[in-house]
This record gives C-alpha cells, sequence and structure tokens, in this order.
C-alpha cells in the first residue's frame, strides 16, 4: 500500500527538483553577471532575429509524432493481419519506428522555419 503512493510521490518530487534546480542556477548566474556589472543580455532573444513562436513548433512536432504513431498502429495491423506475423513485438516496434521518424521529420520541419 504504501509503495503504490511513493511511486506518483517520487515522479512529481523529482519533476520539482529539475524545474527547482533550473530557476536557482539561472538566477544564481543572473546575480552574479549584475554584481560584475555585466549586461544580462545573453539571456533573452535579439529583437532582429527572426524565430518562429514555440506553440508552431511545439504544434508541428505534436501533429507529426502522433501521425508516426497512427501510421505505426496501421502497419502492425497490417502486417499481423495481411502478412500473417504473429510477433507480440510488432506493434510497439512499429509505433515506436514510425514516432521516431515522425520527431525527425518535424525536427527537419523547424529548422526551415
Amino acid at each position: 500500500m504504501a509503495a503504490e503512493i511513493l511511486i506518483p510521490l517520487g515522479f512529481f518530487a523529482f519533476i520539482f527538483g529539475i524545474f527547482y534546480l533550473f530557476f536557482t542556477t539561472r538566477h544564481k548566474e543572473r546575480m552574479m553577471l549584475i554584481e560584475k556589472g555585466e549586461e544580462a543580455s545573453i539571456f533573452f532573444n535579439d529583437k532582429e532575429r527572426k524565430s518562429a513562436p514555440t506553440w508552431k513548433i511545439l504544434i508541428i512536432n505534436l501533429g507529426l509524432v502522433l501521425t508516426g504513431i497512427g501510421i505505426g498502429i496501421f502497419v502492425s495491423i497490417i502486417l499481423q493481419d495481411g502478412f500473417g506475423i504473429q510477433n507480440d513485438g510488432v506493434i510497439p516496434a512499429c509505433i515506436f519506428t514510425l514516432a521516431g521518424l515522425g520527431l525527425m521529420i518535424g525536427y527537419q520541419q523547424t529548422k526551415k522555419i
């Protein structure tokens, strides 16, 4: 009973720890730059640099990953029913392979934006 509650608590503690370390380290770096009298503009995006909004990149990648998962399920069903491959590893293999392919295509597309 106690072990069942420790797993989610540990997971959320892990996520909290990562965010805490990220933000405290960033704060310390900025405070050190201010103490030295240097400019902290390295932490901000240049206005001249045109980059795509983050939401566009997320939507492209999410769409391609979900498309890859759907195609992976479709291909695994075809392999099992059409070709008679009866292996339990076909479905996850197709899903992960095509989802990874979707991520690689998404990376290529976001480089173009």
